[in-house]
């Protein structure tokens, strides 16, 4: 088991993200005193009888006067079994892309509903991204349980109702995530009440129908992968970042090649490939600030020490010669189009692909996936903001890029626009829509 969760929240706008967040941090006790003080002044200042625990994670002030979360921010937090970095993402509809965003390197999603809503369009849409980011596990956390069945007479007679309600989203969103690919085994719901911190840090007596773990006992101990780079196991992955050369009295010849390891692992002795030039050599040995290493696995940031004076740049990917991707200029993706202008065929952006970034001219539109009936549009004249499609694409210098589906932090690219810098789409390469389309109905 890991001993470290990334996790991320997702969900539609008022089913209680921020209010989740924070009892996940007051019950295990990861704000101070002070911060508590507060928020309880603050909570009795807007007339509340119990303290707003969503104002411990609404940070921004625009955030505190809407209600609302509008950005991406971390929370740490941690318990004896494990430690956790949670990505808490925006509900709003216009803010998908920060759910892809915060979704992209996490093991495990909460996906939230409002018990009295049940699963919703936006619920699908999610969900259709977390199945084609590839996040391996999901939790559907049906939030605000305790307001279902309020008109009920008797306390078990509003249980009854909890208890259906419940079952009939668990049944709905059940049948939605096998659609998508996820099978039981990783998917959990759960009825909590994020407020009254029901089935949040222990399980609560208020739901008698449900004999799961608590949402924290979940965290604690479900199984995830350890480097989270996908369905399939691949060889080393090494985008080179920086070539180190001090050039000093102390090291005239030192010629080092710097980055973070996206795949694998690599050790001295070990044969390598350079990409996209195909260059074979061996690794002499593996640096680190704090000392020289036997072994780099996955997500380590070191700089390789390579036996032959090769011509390497930033961009370049270090790689295992027996499972080596071929350099491609030319490939068919998936795109999350993020931009507020549409996309159109022929489009000029540049790509980002690890470490390398290249000129890239957008091919055709093959088709836009439609969320809501997980089918396809074919050929659609462009992508508007939050459409997912795919898209061929070519670049101006070959990327060794693996298929999402093998592996996520080689087979992910952004788009980026030439003039402002800012990222137009979050793209996996391959054709990832085929495993969550289950019709073919166009509008």
């Amino acid at each position: 088991m890991s001993d470290l969760l990334r996790l991320a929240t997702a969900g539609s706008v008022d089913d209680g993200k921020s209010t989740l967040v924070g009892r996940l941090l007051y019950d295990t006790k990861s704000v101070l005193a002070d911060q508590i003080d507060a928020v309880t002044r603050a909570s009795v200042d807007k007339g509340l009888s119990t303290p707003d625990l969503s104002l411990l994670v609404d940070g921004l002030r625009a955030e505190r006067e809407q209600g609302i979360t509008i950005d991406v921010a971390y929370r740490y937090f941690a318990t004896p079994q494990r430690s956790f970095v949670l990505a808490d993402t925006p509900g709003h509809v216009q803010y998908t892309r920060n759910t892809v965003s915060g979704a992209s390197t996490a093991q495990l999603v909460i996906l939230l509903v409002d018990a009295r809503k049940g699963v919703i369009e936006q619920t699908r849409r999610h969900a259709a991204v977390l199945a084609l980011l590839g996040v391996p596990k999901l939790v559907l956390a049906v939030n605000k349980i305790d307001l279902v069945g309020q008109d009920e007479p008797g306390e078990q007679a509003q249980q009854a109702a909890a208890a259906k309600v419940f079952a009939e989203i668990s049944a709905e969103f059940s049948q939605l995530t096998r659609t998508l690919g996820w099978s039981d085994d990783d998917v959990l719901e759960i009825p909590v009440s994020a407020l009254h911190g029901d089935n949040i840090a222990t399980r609560s007596d208020k739901t008698p129908y449900y004999s799961g773990p608590s949402l924290i006992e979940h965290l604690e101990s479900v199984p995830v992968d350890a480097d989270n780079s996908g369905e399939h196991a691949v060889g080393l992955r090494f985008p080179v970042q920086y070539v180190i050369r001090p050039r000093t009295p102390e090291y005239p010849d030192y010629r080092g090649y710097a980055g973070q390891i996206a795949a694998g692992s690599v050790a001295p002795g070990d044969e390598v490939v350079v990409l996209p030039s195909g260059i074979r050599t061996s690794v002499e040995r593996i640096d680190t600030p704090d000392g020289e290493l036997a072994v780099a696995q996955a997500g380590r940031s070191v700089t390789l020490i390579l036996a032959d004076d090769v011509d390497i740049s930033r961009g370049d990917t270090i790689v295992s010669p027996g499972d080596a991707p071929e350099p491609v200029d030319t490939f068919d993706a998936t795109v999350c189009w993020l931009g507020d202008k549409p996309l159109h065929a022929g489009a000029r952006l540049l790509l980002k692909h690890g470490t390398r970034t290249t000129q890239a001219i957008v091919g055709a539109l093959t088709e836009r996936f439609d969320e809501q009936r997980l089918a396809a549009d074919p050929a659609p004249d462009s992508l508007a903001l939050n459409d997912i499609g795919r898209i061929s694409v070519r670049v101006a210098e070959p990327i060794a890029a693996d298929d999402y589906r093998t592996n996520r932090h080689t087979g992910s690219f952004l788009l980026i626009d030439p003039a402002g810098g800012n990222t137009l789409a979050a793209g996996l390469v391959g054709d990832v829509l085929t495993a969550v389309e289950v019709g073919s109905e166009a509008s």
